[in-house]
């Protein structure tokens, strides 16, 4: 029985995974130049898999297979690669095909494509649009980056706020072929274009006719800025549980809508962002990326840590006495200031992630510093009693465990507190918290650690 559960567990953990031999047929078909078979291990695929299995494969077989692919990658592929692979695929692709693939997206996809194509691909990809479809994606693009307005979408369907739901479905019904691919709300506009409500499309369908549409409209409504950040449209999407929201200009007037499959793709993004930044690997790094690049994001990061390393070691070089002397700090030194290091790095990790969501503010800091400190003084006096009898056991002197026990107290208190106060003043001096956090609260516990330990060393054991 624990057998059949185990092997439930792993067909569940593995329930969306690739077959693990399309990999190697894909690879088999590219190699023999076998179109037929390339076509065929595609056809069934969903365009994420697509995108997945682009990103899998090395940069000789992506080229290889693009260039063998008859059928050709489609719009909602590209729409799927992740930012930087999507820029490589775009490369590889003739100019026909990027336009044939645009074609059949929606305005915020090809916004989305031609922040990552060059200037001679994105002249393609405008000329391949109709003009009406073209004016809406320039529009979009004359708003500023990363902003609700680069997000929307420019297809809405929006009715006058006087109709009754009789005229609503009839007007959509009328609109066959014209409206968006996917919409979940009918948004209501005032003569001068200004959202007032919208109405969800279940409850349209399933109220009377002469109903008025400004009877039923749902409480959710809540109109976005054109100019918003879009991880401030991903966190009201979070926190205020909505599907769709309408996008307004500085006049208030509609102008497109942001769906949730848009504000969950920031919000992934966001959390992808602060994963790699507090890494120190550079926010847009990918398995997809090569040796130099790779290279070139996550240089300055370990640049950084040599310079607060050296930092570290000057503190250590004024206490060359009490090491000469006493060899067993040198052994033991290491572990105070890990140990620092990693509560610091548990303390940055929540604070980082409470501020990106708004759960830690000014109401409530105390209150967490405090929790933060009470946690580092009871883990502190817990791991002193250990270090004191290890020290007393290993090296049998009781006054080095009372040395190492008291600068565990000292580094993992600090360490609890520059866990939360260093995000929490960069994010008061408009400095991303998860891009620079690290570093300060790494460099601050390694200095306290180190100067507790060896400068109580220096006063009671020399």
């Amino acid at each position: 029985m624990a057998l059949d559960v185990e092997e439930i567990a792993e067909d569940a953990r593995d329930a969306y995974a690739l077959d693990k031999s399309l990999r190697a047929h894909l690879r088999e078909a590219i190699e023999t130049h076998d179109v037929a078979a390339i076509d065929a291990l595609m056809e069934p695929l969903h365009p994420a898999d697509i995108a997945d299995l682009l990103e899998q494969v090395s940069s000789a077989e992506r080229e290889a297979w693009l260039t063998h692919w008859s059928s050709g990658i489609d719009g909602e592929v590209l729409s799927e690669l992740e930012e930087g692979l999507r820029e490589k695929v775009l490369d590889l692709l003739p100019d026909a095909q990027i336009a044939v693939a645009v074609r059949e997206l929606d305005s915020d996809d090809v916004v989305d494509l031609l922040e990552d194509a060059d200037e001679a691909q994105a002249e393609v990809i405008l000329d391949a649009l109709e003009p009406a479809d073209r004016a809406a994606v320039e529009a979009a693009m004359s708003y500023p980056e990363d902003t609700a307005g680069r997000l929307m979408q420019r297809e809405i369907v929006a009715v006058p706020e006087h109709w009754t739901v009789g005229e609503a479905i009839d007007y959509i019904r009328g609109q066959a072929g014209k409206l968006p691919e996917e919409f979940y709300h009918v948004i209501l506009t005032d003569p001068r274009m200004k959202p007032t409500g919208y109405v969800m499309l279940g409850r349209l369908l399933a109220t009377v006719r002469g109903v008025k549409l400004t009877d039923i409209t749902e409480d959710s409504f809540r109109p976005i800025p054109a100019t918003q950040p879009e991880e401030e449209v991903a966190y009201a999407f979070n926190q205020y549980h909505l599907i769709s929201a309408p996008v307004v200009d500085d006049d208030g007037r509609l102008v497109g809508v942001i769906t949730i499959d848009d504000a969950m793709i920031v919000l992934d993004m966001e959390a992808e962002e602060d994963i790699l930044r507090l890494a120190g690997v550079g926010e847009e790094s990918s398995l997809s990326d090569g040796i130099i690049e790779t290279t070139k994001q996550r240089f300055p990061w370990l640049f950084v840590n040599l310079v607060t390393s050296i930092i570290a070691s000057l503190v250590i070089a004024q206490f060359e006495v009490a090491l000469a002397t006493i060899v067993a700090l040198a052994v033991l030194m290491p572990i105070v200031a890990s140990m620092g290091g990693n509560a610091g790095t548990q303390s940055l990790t929540v604070a980082v992630r409470a501020i990106a969501t708004k759960d830690l503010t000014a109401s409530n800091l105390m209150r967490v510093v405090t929790r933060e400190a009470g946690v580092g003084l009871i883990n502190g006096a817990i791991f002193a009693v250990v270090m004191g009898i290890v020290g007393v056991v290993w090296f049998g002197t009781p006054m080095l465990g009372v040395v190492i026990g008291a600068a565990m107290i000292i580094n993992l208190l600090v360490a609890g507190l520059a866990g939360i106060l260093v995000p929490v003043v960069l994010d008061r001096l408009r400095i991303d918290p998860a891009l620079a956090s690290g570093a300060f609260v790494t460099t601050v516990t390694d200095i306290v650690g180190f100067f507790s330990f060896l400068g109580l060393a220096a006063l009671l054991l020399l």
